[in-house]
């Protein structure tokens, strides 16, 4: 399996080949983020891979995929198909440990905030709520010294990421 941060390289090194064979729904999709239609190079396309994703821009995405940045996690996690999920919203991932460990389920992060969810939010993620990988994250995505396991499960959260939007 790829790494997250490859799978949506991949992604936008085909649809680079897509915008250099000038196909419309492609050059739209770069109209709609206001980046260049002509003379388009790789980093427009991985600038808009990593923005339909959840993220700044590429580099930043990379950061996050790869676990050298965990200030801000962007939005991958929250995608509009879980908008219809009643969650425990916090500012501080203090705040959000704190009822995490009351209510249990698992504790996410958006851009710089962090949510408490069920296993049914993490299967609509489209994500195993049994794997493994939870158990060695303490079912906490940000918690520190478990970047290999959020790694893997970002792996799997990238490979089901719709066609079109990354």
């Amino acid at each position: 399996m790829l790494s997250a941060s490859e799978e949506l390289r991949t992604r936008a090194e085909l649809f680079h080949t897509r915008v250099t064979n000038q196909d419309p729904v492609a050059l739209q999709r770069l109209r709609r983020r206001r980046l260049p239609v002509e003379d388009v190079h790789r980093r427009h396309c991985l600038t808009l891979i990593a923005i339909e994703a959840g993220f700044a821009d590429w580099p930043h995405a990379k950061r996050v995929l790869d676990g050298a940045d965990d200030s801000d996690f962007g939005s991958l996690l929250f995608p509009p198909r879980c908008d219809s999920h009643l969650n425990h919203w916090f500012r501080t991932h203090h705040e959000a440990a704190a009822v995490h460990a009351e209510v249990g389920g698992y504790l996410l992060a958006y851009k710089r905030q962090f949510v408490v969810v069920d296993r049914f939010y993490i299967e609509a993620l489209g994500l195993d709520p049994d794997d493994q990988d939870w158990t060695v994250l303490a079912f906490d995505w940000s918690r520190p010294g478990a970047s290999e396991a959020r790694a893997r499960l970002y792996a799997k959260l990238a490979a089901t990421l719709p066609r079109e939007a990354a």
